[in-house]
Order: structure tokens, then sequence, then C-alpha cells
């Protein structure tokens, strides 16, 4: 069934957290979204439509980019936001760590980025929006995670590529890079500690980012920025 739609976001990681966040939003906003992640079950609103499938698998972003196509004609916006993080001493990383973290952050995004904008050009414009970390411009010794700023930081630089790239054909890439936002994820136990990582004192809530991601999505003059929602880290501490 093909149902033409005005405007459709398709989001990655969709299932919880902040993906659960840019869905809700982007209905909220009038969009038809096309919604995807390893676990994600069936909507009851004829508007969201549910892929699941691993990013990292080569199959899954053609699944997804195509199958909002099909049902609502175009695709409008990709918020990148499935991501691994798996934080530890650079030593102890393992192979499949690597592996898994690179699949999913760099050859995912890749992957379903080069579907969505092939479709953009065709329409006329279209946005992207990548996920990312605060710790990409600020390390922490407290947390080493080199495997994210690996791959974050390629995101990061992927986003200016590609919105000076596209900059006359009307597409925009922008990123926004978040500091610990709170989520089922961290265990109540850990919240005193990573509240302390921000100079603000507190983790952010997924209002932050979802309210981040909607201005970037309500600002045509806006491309290649790097939007820090980090409590203050990015400024240092």
């Amino acid at each position: 069934m093909s149902t033409q739609h005005e405007k459709v976001a398709v989001i990655t990681g969709a299932s919880q957290g902040m993906g659960a966040g840019f869905v809700t939003a982007y209905r909220k906003l009038g969009y038809a979204v096309v919604a995807s992640s390893r676990t994600i079950g069936e909507s009851q609103d004829a508007d969201v439509l549910t892929i699941r499938g691993d990013i990292a698998d080569p199959t899954t972003a053609d699944r997804v980019i195509g199958a909002g196509v099909d049902r609502f004609g175009r695709i409008d916006t990709l918020i990148n936001n499935a991501g691994i993080f798996i934080a530890g001493p650079f030593t102890d990383y393992t192979k499949d760590q690597f592996d898994s973290v690179i699949g999913v952050n760099l050859t995912g995004f890749f992957r379903i980025t080069h579907f969505a904008i092939a479709h953009m050009l065709e329409q006329g414009g279209g946005h992207v929006v990548n996920i990312t970390t605060a710790l990409v411009e600020h390390a922490n010794s407290n947390v080493p995670s080199v495997l994210a700023s690996l791959t974050k930081g390629g995101l990061q630089s992927a986003t200016k590529s590609l919105a000076i790239e596209y900059a006359t054909r009307g597409i925009r890439v922008n990123a926004v890079a978040p500091g610990v936002i709170k989520t089922s994820m961290h265990p109540k136990e850990h919240y005193e500690m990573l509240d302390s990582l921000h100079p603000v004192g507190r983790m952010g809530e997924v209002s932050d980012i979802v309210d981040a991601v909607l201005y970037l999505e309500n600002a045509p003059f806006v491309t290649g920025s790097i939007l820090h929602v980090d409590g203050g880290q990015s400024a240092g501490h």
C-alpha cells in the first residue's frame, strides 16, 4: 500500500530512549515516520512504519529507505540515531567490539545516508541529522572510549563534508553532540557519577536532545553545524 505523505522522517535506533522521543516529536510535527531498530515492534499508528533490523546488516538500510518510499512516497529527514557505545581501556578492546561499533556507528550510517540522500536529490531537498557524542571534542580520562571518538568523530567530520557537498542542492546536514542523557541504559546507581561529568551538575533529558533536533529541523539557514547539548562539557571543566 502506498500512501503519499507531506513529509517523512526516517529514524534509526527508534525503539527506546532518544529514538522513541524523535518518533513522537516528528509525529507531532505532522510527519510520517519510518522507525527502525533491532527490536522495534509494530506501531498502532498508521503513519508510523516500523522496520526491524540491525543497521550494521548490509540489507537493512536498503529495506528501511525502500519501504519508506514505497509506503509514503518520499524521504525528507534522516536521523542517524542508532549507535553503540562501549567504554574501556584502549588495549582491552576486542576485535568483536571493534567490528560491532564500526558496523553500526560508521558502516550503518554510511549505507542508510547513501540511500536517503539519493532520494532527497530526486525530490529536490532534505535534511540529515547525525547523533554523535560530546566525547568527540572533550575526551575524559574517567570515560576512556576511543571507539566512540573514532566513529562518532568520523560522523562529525562527515557532517561538515556532506553539508558542503550538498549546500547548493537543497540538502542540509547537521549533528547533535549530546552529553550523557538519562535513559534506561544507565542504572540509577550511576546517576551521581554521571551527573558530575557535566559542568551544570546533571545529566541531560531525552527532551533536551529532541528539542535540539527540532531546532535544526526548523532552521533552514543552518547546515554543517555541530550542536553541543552537553551541559557545558565541550566548553571545559
